[in-house]
């Protein structure tokens, strides 16, 4: 599994999960703070941005920009990502730091480098050159290093 992957599915689960959850708490606790100075709804505060006027039907015509509704749900965004990171993604990533903390670390040699093996190639390929007698066979062999015999029939 993947770090990220497993990020970013933690994040949506849990995320859909916390709607409910997170609208409550917005609509229970920071609606009720913010109505103190308006409306206790935050969907309520808007703001006419040409004449506003209303007609005899009570439907107001003109630009209004309802900025509450975009408050309250970067209000619940904000929310659901905070308890998301810190419920889910921190906890998780101690865990994996833990983990590989456990991991016995190893006193073999790292394995050669790309760029050590090309190295090594050239310079059997210049040997070969400068020794000059060596056949198309030869060469693969000195390229291929030492063979085993295997103790069977050959084929």
């Amino acid at each position: 599994m993947r770090g990220n992957v497993v990020e970013l599915a933690v994040a949506v689960v849990v995320g859909t999960a916390f709607t409910k959850i997170v609208d409550a708490m917005v609509n229970g606790m920071i609606n009720p703070v913010v109505g103190a100075i308006g409306p206790k709804n935050l969907d309520q505060y808007e703001s006419c941005l040409t004449t506003c006027t209303t007609n005899a039907a009570g439907e107001i015509e003109g630009v209004l920009f309802k900025w509450g509704m975009v408050l309250s749900a970067s209000l619940t965004f904000l929310i659901t990502a905070a308890v998301v990171y810190f419920l889910m993604i921190v906890p998780m990533n101690r865990y994996k730091a833990r983990q590989d903390a456990k991991k016995p670390t190893s006193d073999e040699p790292a394995p050669p480098t790309e760029l050590e093996l090309l190295t090594e190639i050239r310079d059997a390929l210049v040997a070969q050159r400068t020794a000059g007698g060596t056949t198309g066979t030869e060469a693969a062999q000195v390229l291929a290093g030492p063979r085993r015999e295997s103790a069977g029939t050959q084929d």
